[in-house]
């Protein structure tokens, strides 16, 4: 470990302290200041003293849950965005705490607008701090200071672009000293001389076509020079970079993770799902009755259309939506042969896209309303009664047909690991002029890589995404 990640990481504990203590300083100043006063004037009586011996409490507990957050581990920089989106998860626990401390003794803090802005100022301050400290960090590898100096090992295209990466981006952290194709005795003699008169202080091996015998012969390089190993994963250590390592008889076992979406993560989705499905269906129930008369009275047949879709694990559902359709030629189930030959008609001389979904392009059996809704994404909104009844999320693949489904190759089918979602990283990537292929990739990586502050991204992301200027499905 450089000493440079050593000091920086150690200087991240007290500036976060002070950031957190100015933030409470002037949120206690913001509510005393005349401005705020003339609005709501103040009705309790808290000397600075009182508050500054509290506040300096408080501001070590949010040091702690920092550092259980994970904000203190040292290592090479994180992507910022994700930085600050800990550091917003740490300061709402530290909230969380405090409301806590206040329930219990309230005499704390009288003010609830001090400890309102106090945490968002937290936040503010926090994340302004450690942005500047990354500002530092990254200069000081312009001149080399803190840079890791790093050997390549492999002959493959991702070495050159590792390489490429690191020379033209200076602000990288990293400097390539040395480039070795193979690792054989040759080469490996030849690094022994090199590091005896050079400082290394990482092997990347980013070559998979390197021989096992090579590679556990670079593993114990690195480990007896006390040099940092690291390896750029091949596809199959793409596929299985979430595990979880336990031990039987002594031989550690490793089980390759496939979605975060289990246990605990499970449950707050589930929990999420619930709560704000029957926000959306209260905030759109004007909306939900509007369109229910409009496309009742605009043509004949029920304005709500059930689909059987596949779900979770390949299980069946009903999927409601605001009819589109003429009612006679819609497919209410599969085995309504008249319109499924219909419809296949269509599709042989009118769909649009590749693989196992369809799109029938200036569809003939859409009515004037359901071009307008479907444009709008207007004809989903009651899928909402399918997330508060369990069948589906507000996040997640798109639900597809059973016809569909059943021409998916082994590799789509990852798709069925979750609950399908009202809207996805395909639909705010690039909604219906994706591929299937993209849409499994982005569906795939969103499986594996779930988080909550994703679905909150994606929903937020949606409104954006149908404004756009795209055609009616």
């Amino acid at each position: 470990m450089k000493r440079n990640d050593l000091f920086f990481s150690f200087l991240l504990v007290p500036l976060d302290y002070i950031m957190i203590v100015l933030a409470g300083v002037s949120a206690y100043y913001i509510r005393y200041a005349e401005f705020v006063t003339n609005l709501r004037p103040i009705l309790f009586d808290l000397s600075f003293n009182e508050y500054f011996r509290a506040l300096v409490i408080v501001a070590f507990i949010f040091v702690v849950v920092f550092a259980f957050a994970g904000l203190y581990v040292i290592k090479s920089p994180r992507k910022y965005v994700k930085e600050s989106f800990k550091v917003i998860e740490a300061c709402s626990t530290g909230l969380m705490i405090v409301v806590i401390l206040i329930f219990f003794r309230r005499e704390l803090f009288d003010s609830r607008f001090i400890v309102l802005a106090a945490w968002i100022l937290s936040i503010f301050y926090v994340i302004i701090a450690r942005g500047l400290i990354r500002f530092l960090q990254r200069y000081l590898y312009k001149y080399d200071i803190g840079v890791k100096k790093v050997v390549m090992v492999g002959a493959s295209k991702t070495t050159d672009n590792l390489i490429h990466e690191f020379s033209s981006k200076k602000n990288s952290g990293f400097k390539v000293i040395k480039r070795l194709r193979d690792f054989s005795f040759e080469t490996e003699q030849e690094l022994q001389n090199f590091i005896e008169n050079n400082e290394a202080d990482e092997i990347i091996q980013a070559d998979p076509n390197l021989t096992k015998s090579e590679l556990l012969r670079l593993y114990d390089f690195a480990d007896e020079n006390h040099i940092t190993f690291k390896y750029a994963a091949d596809l199959l250590g793409t596929k299985v970079l979430k595990t979880e390592v336990t031990e039987f008889a002594g031989i550690p076992i490793v089980e390759a993770i496939r979605t975060p979406l289990d246990g605990w993560g499970r449950i707050t989705k589930r929990t999420f799902d619930i709560l704000f499905s029957l926000i959306f269906i209260i905030l759109f129930s004007p909306l939900l009755i509007l369109f229910y008369l409009v496309v009742k009275i605009d043509s004949k047949g029920p304005a709500i259309y059930k689909n059987v879709r596949v779900g979770k694990t390949g299980s069946s559902f009903k999927l409601y939506k605001f009819r589109s359709m003429i009612s006679s030629l819609c497919i209410t189930d599969e085995g309504d042969t008249k319109n499924v030959e219909y419809e296949q008609d269509l599709m042989n001389t009118q769909n649009t896209k590749e693989g196992p979904v369809y799109k029938i392009k200036d569809d003939p059996r859409i009515t004037r309303v359901g071009k307008f809704i479907r444009r709008w994404s207007i004809d989903e909104l009651p899928q909402f009664f399918n997330v508060f009844f369990g069948t589906m999320s507000l996040v997640g693949p798109r639900p597809h047909q059973p016809r569909e489904v059943a021409k998916y190759k082994g590799h789509h089918k990852k798709v069925l690991t979750i609950k399908p979602g009202i809207t996805g990283m395909g639909q705010i990537s690039g909604r219906s002029d994706l591929s299937f292929e993209e849409e499994v990739k982005l569906d795939t990586y969103y499986i594996e890589n779930w988080s909550m502050l994703m679905d909150m991204a994606i929903i937020l992301r949606t409104p954006l995404a149908i404004l756009r200027s795209r055609k009616a499905e």
